[in-house]
């Protein structure tokens, strides 16, 4: 019902809103589509740049790490090329160490090679040269031994002796891939730092192609975070380095250090391209040298909180276009409606006889060019009213005027033969007092005055009945009531007087004692309405009809000859709304209704 009375109050009848309704709703849903469609656009290409972000990361990361596997690998390269440091190295793996630094003296005193025995010096220099590593460890398979290089401590010889330690198990196994660091190495090493990775290198005899020991390097996980520092200001999510086994090499959320990976059974059923579980996008790179996998996690949450922040930004953009493309055209349009309804108010004005309106309007568009229009019509229509219908204005002045000439001698006729009738049966008493009424109702009537009100013709009424009061004296009683406000309306002169003269002829009832009369005035809205109410003979249904249909027929010379001229004056001064109405029961009176106008009519001339 809310909106029924909306339409019905503001849309039916309203061109103007219809139209801007329809618009707006129009503009609200494409720019809502438009916003939609770039908010998923723009969100997915958000994501993809994240996503791009993180994989140039991993990618540098990947490469990192290959890096340092092969560095690892070049040491012992280095150490091939060099065949006196080889043969060194060789005889330091796979004699006890005290022979081999007896064995390095005995060479050096006869002039031997110098760099026969600086095997440790040359693994140190490494371990010096390169930051990234912590340890340098080199295991003698035949005599079981760790030698530990560190920085900043000297040498450390460990006995690995099977019954006592698991790293000849260990050793024994075959690998090249980067690791986490074994934790009986950790612990015969004394490295318990969590942020390490290790890569493994068998070393083997140049001269014979044996197996005599492993090489170990302890990379230092943290140093990865050196080809993050581009992109660490917009990385988001979290960068995993894998090993084959699930251990974490390195995390950039430092959350899964010192712990088995616990997804990576998801990890390894992946393909190398981003995929997206239940709360993450992860992508998957996997380096065939080292063995190890680098993994991206992009929680979803985050690039909820991107796409947020640009959905938050388009949302204020659509806002603003919105009420930019609604206001702009209300306003325009409740430019175009004020104008239309001035032209509205312009007619109903010449519409309600205000001939001298026109519209203010210089524009040049369609809406001037009618206000142009309209005011050219009004000016010829004044010519056409000076040429013809102030002519027959005058005409019908000219027929009022005679028609009231007829009303005055018949009423005349009457009155001097009730005087008559008076002076014969009584001789000459209350004459006097009669002739003073008749006389004041003569200058009534004879009186020219420039405003006829209401007050004037009740005065009439009133002298007229004091007349016939003294005539039928203890018979006939009347009572005039009215609120005295309404004295200065304008009226109709003898609008009133017929009606009562037409009682006294035909309704008053000779033979009764107890003959009323009541007039009663009030106002209705835009009417005056007069009542005037007997008790008198009353009319016949069939009368009653006969005499309304007289009031609509010509004037003539007959019967009802004074309700017919007020009916037809009223009519033709004010319009066919007003004029007179009878109603009558035979043998208990008559009520006959007077529609006068409240304001007097629009005529400046009095009949």
């Amino acid at each position: 019902m809310g909106f029924v009375n909306v339409y019905l109050a503001y849309l039916r009848n309203n061109l103007f809103m219809r139209l801007l309704l329809l618009f707006s709703l129009i503009t609200i849903v494409t720019i809502i589509s438009f916003s939609f469609f770039m908010y998923h656009s723009m969100s997915q290409a958000a994501i993809n740049r994240e996503l791009d972000i993180q994989k140039k990361a991993m990618m540098n990361v990947n490469d990192y790490l290959g890096q340092k596997y092969d560095s690892a690998q070049s040491i012992l390269f280095g150490l091939y090329r060099d065949s006196s440091l080889a043969a060194g190295v060789s005889f330091m793996l796979q004699h006890p160490f005290q022979e081999y630094v007896q064995h390095s003296l005995e060479q050096n005193n006869l002039g031997g090679n110098s760099t026969w025995n600086d095997g440790l010096e040359y693994f140190k220099n490494h371990l010096e040269d390169d930051e990234d590593i912590r340890n340098v460890m080199l295991y003698s398979v035949d005599q079981q031994v760790l030698y530990v290089l560190s920085h900043n401590r000297p040498m450390r010889l460990i006995s690995t002796n099977a019954a006592h330690s698991y790293i000849p198990e260990v050793m024994a196994l075959d690998s090249k891939s980067v690791s986490l660091p074994n934790i009986w190495v950790r612990e015969a090493a004394d490295q318990w730092d969590n942020h390490l990775y290790a890569v493994r290198t068998p070393i083997n005899d140049k001269q014979t192609l044996k197996n005599i020991g492993q090489q170990l390097v302890y990379f230092s996980s943290d140093s990865i975070w050196k080809v993050l520092s581009d992109e660490q200001q917009d990385l988001k999510g979290a960068i995993l380095v894998l090993s084959s086994e699930g251990g974490v090499l390195f995390d950039s959320s430092d959350q899964y250090y010192g712990k088995p990976y616990p997804y990576m059974d998801q990890v390894n059923a992946m393909y190398e391209h981003s995929e997206m579980n239940n709360n993450n996008y992860v992508t998957k790179l996997t380096q065939n040298k080292g063995d190890f996998i680098v993994v991206g996690l992009m929680p979803k949450e985050e690039l909820s909180a991107s796409s947020w922040r640009i959905g938050s930004t388009i949302f204020s953009i659509s806002a603003v276009c919105i009420a930019i493309a609604i206001l702009l055209p209300s306003l325009v349009v409740l430019n175009v409606a004020k104008r239309t309804n001035l032209i509205i108010r312009f007619t109903r004005k010449v519409k309600q006889g205000d001939l001298t309106a026109r519209i203010q309007d210089a524009r040049e568009d369609e809406l001037g060019q009618i206000s142009r229009s309209f005011n050219e019509m009004i000016d010829e229509l004044n010519q056409y009213i000076d040429r013809v219908y102030k002519a027959d204005i005058k005409q019908k002045h000219t027929e009022l005027t005679a028609l009231q000439a007829r009303v005055n001698p018949h009423f005349l006729y009457n009155t001097l033969e009730v005087i008559r009738m008076r002076a014969i049966s009584q001789g000459a008493h209350d004459v006097g007092e009669m002739i003073y009424s008749l006389s004041a109702l003569f200058r009534s009537f004879v009186q020219q005055k420039k405003v006829y009100t209401l007050k004037d013709e009740l005065e009439a009424c009133r002298l007229y009945l004091e007349l016939f009061q003294i005539r039928y004296k203890d018979k006939f009683t009347y009572t005039i009531e009215w609120d005295r406000k309404l004295a200065p309306l304008r009226i109709m002169k003898m609008s009133l007087q017929p009606i009562i003269e037409n009682y006294i002829v035909h309704g008053l009832r000779n033979e009764s004692t107890d003959n009323q009369l009541h007039i009663r005035v009030h106002q209705m809205e835009e009417f005056l309405h007069v009542q005037v109410t007997d008790n008198g003979n009353g009319i016949t249904s069939e009368r009653l009809k006969e005499i309304e249909q007289r009031l609509q027929t010509e004037e003539s010379e007959d019967e009802s000859f004074g309700l017919r001229s007020i009916h037809q004056r009223l009519k033709l001064l004010y319009g066919s709304k007003y004029g007179i109405e009878l109603r009558s029961t035979p043998g208990h009176g008559t009520t006959v209704d007077v529609w006068l106008p409240a304001d007097g009519g629009k005529e400046d001339y009095d009949v």
